[in-house]
Order: C-alpha cells, then structure tokens, then sequence
C-alpha cells in the first residue's frame, strides 16, 4: 500500500515504537510526552491552548492531562479570569522525566531519519510540516 494517509499511520506506529525501546519501555507515550513538552514551552497553558499547540482532541487530551496529574507528573489549576478552564505546569517529578523524555525523543529522531540524506531528511520534515498545518480540517 502506497498511499500517504496509510503510510503516515505506518510512520506513526514506528515512531511510538522506537520511543518505547529508547525510552526503555517507560509510561509516557508519544501523545504524553507531545503534552509535555508543550506544557514546558509555554506559560502556564490552559487544556485549550495545548489542543491548538498539540492537534491533541479535547476530550483525548484532558484524558491524557487526567493521567499525568494522576501520575504527578502535571500540576492544575483553576485559572483566575475563567473557573471552568485550568492552567497547567510540570512538577518537578514532570521535569525530571520530560528531561529524560527529550534524550528518548532525539534518539528516536535520529533511528527514524537514519535511512535518509541531510538533505532528504530536510526536505521530508519539510514536506511533514506543509502537510500538517495546510491539511484540510474536518
């Protein structure tokens, strides 16, 4: 099967496989550690903004949110200006472990672009980019 829809699930299953082997098989998923890092990168987000920063689902990210409080790995909040909304930040537990997450994430990078070129592996994550920000929404 050539085509790109079945293709790129392909590529994701790889992925989420060689971050468990290079993450030695820990608890945090792809999806979690995209979370994360998203969490780390900003400012005290709420659940919404890491929807748009993510393209994580609603109700899939607040499940995923729900794990990593539960783990300590993320602490909420209520926000100030809206009691319905929380603001999120890592715990120290949550930094820890996003810090071995990241050396996880490079490795697997690097296992998954290893067939490719300098300039292959520019122009397919370019390639990647176009896709995700001008692929129609449904």
């Amino acid at each position: 099967m050539n085509e790109a829809f079945h293709l790129l699930h392909r590529a994701g299953q790889r992925a989420a496989e060689v971050f468990a082997i290079k993450s030695d098989h820990k608890e945090l998923t792809p999806r979690q550690y995209a979370v994360m890092a998203a969490i780390a990168d900003s400012k005290l987000p709420s659940q919404t903004d890491l929807v748009a920063l993510t393209g994580i689902d609603r109700s899939t990210l607040a499940d995923i949110v729900r794990r990593l409080v539960d783990r300590g790995l993320v602490h909420r909040k209520r926000t100030k200006h809206d009691a319905r909304a929380y603001q999120l930040a890592l715990t120290e537990k949550g930094q820890m472990e996003l810090g071995s997450a990241v050396n996880a994430a490079r490795d697997t990078d690097e296992a998954l672009l290893s067939a490719l070129s300098a300039q292959e592996r520019e122009m397919f994550l370019t390639a990647l980019s176009k896709i995700v920000v001008s692929a129609p929404q449904v």
